[in-house]
């Protein structure tokens, strides 16, 4: 039995890697702000920290946020694991962190030069976009009676539990460093992704696509943050939809 530290282990992705865990037999601690008996915001550190850290096996990072912190919740969390000698960190980041100049992809670029450079063992796991996540913004965009969606842009979702998936099978193995990117199974437009989700809910809303201004939307535009050569997801995001909606 291996013990393992999971932060942000009641978010989308954590909850996942947690119970996948727990259900092999794994011993499993559940890292959040809010989780006793490891109730830790790790932007602040703390003896709560170092009592989750102590004894733990590896570590999979998946708390994130994108207000902010993550890079002094990273630093206070290799400390920690430094210092309770964690032979194993794994983090899960995003595609495209190092090509499109988005504030939240900078910050999660930043920690992963600290976790590469943090003298723990690491491995770190680039994923595209999580169907929930898209389901989550088209939620907010489909509020007006007209949807409006950035002009050009593709994207290219994956299913959360295919990464939770991925995410367990690294934790159990060696550090190996940068592992392969981990990308859904269709690259899709923006407006298909949204008329899709559309249907799915029932909404009829009229779907206009409007021309952004700056880097990031030209990075994006041009497929930063896409992986079409490691499309290895199955699920598709009509299937998400199917399961979710029950349509």
């Amino acid at each position: 039995m291996t013990t393992i530290l999971v932060t942000g282990g009641t978010g989308t992705l954590g909850r996942l890697v947690a119970e996948r865990l727990g259900a092999d037999g794994h011993d499993v601690r559940v890292l959040s702000r809010h989780a006793q008996p490891y109730a830790v915001d790790l932007r602040e550190g703390g003896p709560g920290l170092d009592a989750a850290v102590s004894g733990a096996d590896a570590i999979v990072h998946c708390a994130s946020s994108p207000r902010g912190g993550d890079e002094e919740a990273a630093e206070h969390l290799i400390a920690a694991a430094r210092g309770a000698g964690v032979r194993h960190l794994v983090y899960i980041s995003i595609v495209g962190v190092d090509r499109v100049p988005f504030g939240y992809y900078r910050s999660k670029l930043a920690v992963e030069k600290l976790i590469e450079n943090s003298g723990v063992g690491w491995t770190i796991l680039r994923a595209t976009q999580f169907h929930d996540l898209l389901v989550q913004v088209f939620g907010v965009l489909a509020k007006p009676p007209v949807m409006l969606l950035p002009t050009g842009v593709r994207d290219q979702p994956v299913d959360v539990a295919e990464v939770a998936d991925r995410l367990v099978e690294l934790a159990l193995a060696a550090p190996v460093g940068r592992v392969d990117d981990m990308a859904g199974p269709e690259v899709r437009s923006v407006e298909s992704l949204a008329r899709a989700y559309l249907k799915a809910t029932g909404r009829k809303r009229r779907v206009v696509s409007v021309p952004l201004a700056g880097k990031a939307y030209r990075a994006f535009r041009a497929g930063g943050h896409l992986a079409p050569e490691h499309a290895v997801g199955k699920g598709t995001f009509e299937e998400y939809l199917a399961v979710r909606f029950g349509r």
